[in-house]
């Protein structure tokens, strides 16, 4: 070979080589994530679904947030000052913040977005009710007046839960809080790329150049926000064998949920690492029944529905070690200071067999129960399984209707007959940190509220959530918390299934990870 060939081919050679790396480091750059739902609905108050909640933290910030020890803390916020008569609460906001759009965030963008949110989730609605208004008294100020004590104005603000108080353009949230919003301008770390959006398949999101993060280190969902990736791409991965693979080929770097039948087989493997959850990231399955259609707008259909789950069979067919759940009667979550045996009486006796005689007397007559199930999910394919078996045996006429959790979610807002494409119950995973508190919790708040899926309503619950909003000390507290339990199970507005956890499993070349009830990707770094 000639001299001015072997140094050409050299130069390509190193040409070539520079391009791997290229790629090699731009794929480092990238955070491939698999959640147990798809994400198909993008307005983070229209919807409870969890990856919309995922979504909503990827996009949005709070004005508050709530550390990992439950302690709430400022986050868009600079500070706050409250009244000696606690009924004047001035905001103020830090320096620097931006929409993604580049747009200053303002005042009157929180408090349209605040009043958005209180349209449509229960927390807000309390919070509301207690308001007298909110004024703007600069771009950087404003203050919440309250016509009457309402103890938990930060706990609202800072709602960790579903249908978050998110901030958004004040453009955008004075629309119609019933219809989602018809663009995405966040507030948080992340933009997303809606142009590469594949509903239910994929959904790619960007670094935020114009996101200014906290200096403090992030602690759960407080603290400095800070991103070490260029996007992150979530990924809809419907088969469990297939995720747990993805995950050890370094296909994916995260998995929400650990297929649980694989977790002995991905303990043993030194690049995969299962994830620690705190107390309050425990799981409980309840089934969301809808109150407004046969054969559950019975409350005595109700009632032996609610005997005919027995837990214990529940929570062994996630396959999980036993020291990994657990029945639990508690809307308020069991093993933690404010769990509560109020109103679970019915429980010493319950199962299919218990059921049978209550659903006679209960004048059932076979109509067709329409059972949601969401074969996709890690967790709702196998607990569907087993409570659908339950049912029947139980003397339901169950129609099961099996689907990804997308085409579940969709249809659980229709209020319609189950003939004319409705539902009657769908099993949901709820986290402990959305159950802590009855006003912010979806299965007591919403009460009586028209955008609740499944539709409940009680009138006693209210009266309940305002004077517990209002209670002065722990044992007036208590005392309201074990009242709004007890009307909760005697109205059966959800039915309990269990309590259990739910790690993550990552690459263990991920560092950083920010332990939580579900996955966010501030923080995380490669090494």
């Amino acid at each position: 070979m000639g001299l001015r060939h072997f140094v050409l081919s050299a130069a390509l050679s190193l040409v070539g080589a520079a391009g791997l790396s290229v790629e090699a480091d731009a794929a480092d750059r990238v955070l491939k994530v698999s959640l147990q739902t798809e994400l198909q609905i993008l307005d983070p108050i229209i919807t409870t679904i969890n990856a919309t909640r995922v979504f909503a933290y990827l996009v949005f910030d709070e004005l508050v947030a709530i550390d990992s020890e439950g302690h709430y803390k400022p986050q868009m916020l600079y500070g706050w000052d409250v009244s000696p008569d606690r009924l004047t609460y001035t905001f103020h906001l830090r320096d620097g913040l931006k929409f993604s759009d580049g747009a200053p965030v303002t005042s009157e963008d929180c408090i349209a977005s605040i009043e958005r949110w209180a349209k449509r989730e229960g927390f807000g609605a309390q919070l509301m009710d207690a308001a007298d208004h909110f004024q703007a008294l600069d771009p950087k100020t404003f203050v919440l007046k309250l016509k009457r004590p309402f103890a938990f104005v930060i706990e609202a603000l800072g709602k960790p839960g579903h249908q978050i108080p998110v901030m958004m353009p004040a453009r955008l949230a004075r629309l119609d809080a019933n219809t989602a919003v018809p663009e995405i301008v966040g507030s948080g770390p992340f933009i997303f790329l809606k142009d590469e959006w594949q509903p239910g398949a994929k959904a790619v999101f960007a670094r935020n150049p114009n996101y200014v993060p906290r200096s403090e280190p992030p602690d759960g969902l407080a603290g400095g926000k800070v991103v070490n990736f260029d996007r992150v791409e979530l990924l809809s991965i419907p088969d469990q064998s297939t995720r747990a693979a993805a995950l050890q080929k370094g296909e994916v770097d995260l998995l929400e949920i650990v297929p649980y039948d694989y977790i002995d087989l991905l303990r043993k493997d030194p690049k995969v690492t299962i994830g620690k959850q705190p107390a309050i990231a425990q799981n409980m399955i309840a089934i969301n029944v809808n109150h407004a259609q046969p054969p559950f707008d019975n409350p005595l259909v109700r009632r032996a529905l609610q005997v005919a789950v027995e837990q214990t069979d529940v929570m062994a067919g996630l396959g999980l070690p036993a020291d990994m759940y657990r029945a639990c009667y508690s809307i308020y979550m069991c093993g933690n200071d404010g769990s509560s045996d109020a109103g679970t009486e019915y429980s010493r006796d319950v199962g299919p067999k218990a059921a049978q005689k209550l659903l006679k007397e209960a004048g059932y007559k076979g109509e067709p129960v329409v059972f949601l199930h969401a074969g996709t999910s890690a967790v709702l394919n196998p607990v569907g399984s087993v409570l659908a078996e339950q049912l029947k045996q139980a003397g339901f006429n169950v129609d099961l209707r099996t689907s990804d959790y997308a085409t579940v979610a969709a249809r659980r807002l229709k209020k319609s007959p189950v003939a004319d494409g409705g539902w009657s119950v769908s099993p949901l995973v709820m986290t402990g940190i959305d159950l802590v508190n009855p006003l912010a919790q979806q299965m007591v708040s919403l009460n009586c509220m028209e955008n609740n899926p499944g539709w409940y309503c009680d009138p006693a619950m209210n009266d309940l959530l305002k004077a517990y909003s209002q209670a002065s000390d722990p044992a007036e507290s208590k005392k309201y918390r074990d009242a709004i339990q007890a009307v909760f199970h005697n109205n059966v507005n959800y039915v309990l299934a269990g309590q259990f956890a739910a790690p993550p499993a990552y690459r263990s070349d991920l560092k950083g990870m920010i332990p939580f009830s579900f996955p966010v990707f501030w923080n995380v770094r490669r090494e």
